[in-house]
């Protein structure tokens, strides 16, 4: 039986690098996978990108209304007919991003089609608050895997800390794709607390 895997970490913990290493990895063996993302992520346009540079096209954007069932089995169709093979895998990156009734079609699609899906995401927004799609990969994934990074002091860093403009905000709303004024910064519980006066969500 294949099994949903949520594989979630603070920013700049690796996420997007280790689903672009796992895809290597299958692809090294002669494997097929599908890599998706929501096109809620506007940060590359219709591609993964690493901090490290690497980069690599999504086969699947997800709009927040889409049935994600129908698609995968779209482009699985369209990699049998290529290939002559079957997905090996369906990795999905910023999987925070999605439904949770999307999260549900991962967990089917795992059940029922006999390919492993892998998500990568973050658990918390900037306030501390889960991602409605990172609730339910919490609740219903089959194995949780941490990617840790670490604070600007060395601790673990576990929580996600907005700037804009270089200064700390701790409201507004929960999306907020990086741009020229808005950056992400990792901390840990006790530096994120010296920024935010003691306050958490």
């Amino acid at each position: 039986m294949a099994k949903l895997y949520f594989r979630y970490g603070a920013m700049n913990s690796g996420k997007s690098t280790a689903l672009l290493q796992a895809a290597y990895n299958y692809e090294e063996r002669g494997q097929h996978v599908l890599l998706a993302k929501p096109d809620l992520d506007t940060k590359g346009d219709d591609r993964v990108v690493s901090r490290l540079g690497v980069t690599r096209r999504a086969d699947v954007l997800l709009a927040p209304d889409v049935d994600v069932i129908a698609v995968f089995e779209r482009a699985r169709d369209e990699v049998r007919e290529r290939t002559g093979s079957d997905v090996a895998c369906l990795l999905i990156d910023e999987a925070q991003f999605l439904a949770p009734a999307q999260v549900d079609d991962l967990l089917r699609i795992a059940l029922t089609s006999g390919v492993p899906v892998l998500a990568y995401g973050i658990r918390t927004d900037f306030r501390t608050l889960a991602f409605p799609g990172s609730r339910r990969l919490l609740e219903v994934a089959h194995s949780l895997e941490e990617l840790k990074t670490i604070c600007r002091c060395g601790r673990k860093a576990m929580f996600n800390a907005r700037t804009i403009a270089g200064r700390y905000v701790f409201d507004g709303d929960q999306v907020a794709i990086d741009g020229e004024t808005v950056t992400y910064e990792s901390l840990c519980g006790a530096c994120y607390l010296e920024e935010s006066g003691g306050v958490l969500a």
